[in-house]
């Protein structure tokens, strides 16, 4: 029989009589398989609470005893063995064509800078740098850049939301180097 924590901690604040005969009730019910009559309903309603799991380890102790069968003999008839190997010799001719398929990542960032690079005469140089930079990183690991992660990626749209989002951010006429240089780090905000 296995006496949990939680029938301890159930009957530990009961008084003493409740206590004794709600641990009559568990060993005599666990041990030997016997319920007792109960004088008190306390007791009466914990050990009803208890009772499903000492049904379940007996439960498991019953089959614990039975021995463990095997199947001895098949239902099935076997097939009959086969009488006599072929043996034959393999003149097949092993041509591996196999050309992988995936280009490497520096080939596909090559790609992408090619297909980004289209719109310098739209959008700022300096932009389209930021933008091919942060849409091409990948992880040491990643056999993806960071693009190629996305559902659905058109590079006409992203550009123009990317532009869109500050596009004072890339104008750079009359402003001085050190202004735009305070304002890519962030501590000038582009005149309106």
């Amino acid at each position: 029989m296995i006496f949990y924590r939680s029938f301890y901690e159930s009957v530990n604040g009961l008084s003493p009589i409740i206590k004794a005969e709600l641990y009559d009730a568990i060993f005599e019910y666990g041990l030997n398989f016997k319920e007792i009559e109960f004088t008190n309903e306390i007791s009466k309603a914990l050990f009803t609470l208890i009772k499903p799991q000492l049904d379940a380890n007996i439960k498991r102790f019953e089959n614990g005893k039975k021995p463990k069968t095997k199947l001895n003999e098949s239902k099935t008839e076997a097939k009959p063995k086969q009488k006599e190997s072929k043996i034959e010799a393999n003149n097949n001719v092993n041509v591996n064509d196999n050309v992988n398929k995936n280009i490497n990542i520096e080939e596909r960032k090559s790609k992408f800078y090619d297909a980004i690079a289209k719109y310098v005469d739209e959008y700022p140089k300096e932009m389209l740098r930021d933008f091919f930079n942060y849409w091409s990183e990948h992880g040491e690991n990643d056999k993806k850049l960071r693009f190629e992660k996305e559902k659905t990626f058109g590079i006409k749209q992203r550009l123009s939301t990317w532009h869109s989002r500050n596009p004072k951010q890339y104008q750079t006429e009359g402003i001085s180097p050190e202004e735009l240089k305070a304002i890519k780090l962030g501590f000038l905000k582009p005149k309106q």
